[in-house]
């Protein structure tokens, strides 16, 4: 595989930026590709170079956010010492995700109700996305002392106010959703 140069990653990464925004803001099949060119500022001929088609650039969009949610998931929790705090932080990691001015919900979730099941690429990465996000989450109520059961309701915690925040244009999910894993954590079982 040809080395990029670093004008190339710069650009690479102006269009990921650019493509991050417009394809949140108003979801995929509503933008076409020369509103990511006008966007992004690059020629449309560069672009393709880049990606040398959109679902291309849409599952590159989607892996960049990915990597970059994780990580900051993680890194959210890490200075959290208390077991019970670390996990409830993944709540307040959320309550500052959705008081964002773009919150628009999970942008997995967005591209899969979009696109669906037939788009096999980027379902593809909407599913890696999932899995990876429900091991982190799992993981860290796991690591806390909390048994299996305890780290999967917790999950579907975490999922259920990322779907209703972005429904109800509010916030609230994730208070409330961390008031019910207080609950969880306190009468769930230990390991």
């Amino acid at each position: 595989m040809p080395s990029t140069t670093a004008a190339e990653e710069a650009m690479r990464g102006q269009l990921l930026d650019a493509a991050e925004q417009v394809f949140y803001a108003r979801g995929i099949q509503a933008v076409n590709m020369s509103e990511v060119r006008a966007a992004a500022d690059l020629p449309l001929r560069r672009i393709y170079q880049l990606f040398p088609g959109k679902d291309d650039l849409v599952v590159a969009f989607l892996r960049r956010r990915h990597d970059r949610m994780m990580a900051a998931i993680e890194e959210y929790v890490a200075d959290v010492d208390q077991p019970r705090l670390r996990v409830l932080a993944i709540f307040d990691y959320l309550d500052e995700w959705f008081h964002e001015p773009d919150f628009r919900g999970c942008p997995w979730m967005n591209v899969y109700g979009e696109l669906g099941p037939t788009n096999a690429v980027v379902a593809a990465e909407v599913h890696h996305h999932q899995r990876a996000f429900r091991a982190l989450v799992t993981g860290i109520v796991a690591a806390s002392g909390y048994t299996p059961a305890v780290a999967n309701a917790v999950y579907l915690l975490v999922e259920g106010s990322v779907a209703t925040a972005a429904v109800q244009h509010s916030a609230s999910p994730a208070r409330e959703a961390r008031c019910g894993a207080e609950m969880l954590l306190a009468n769930g079982a230990v390991m």
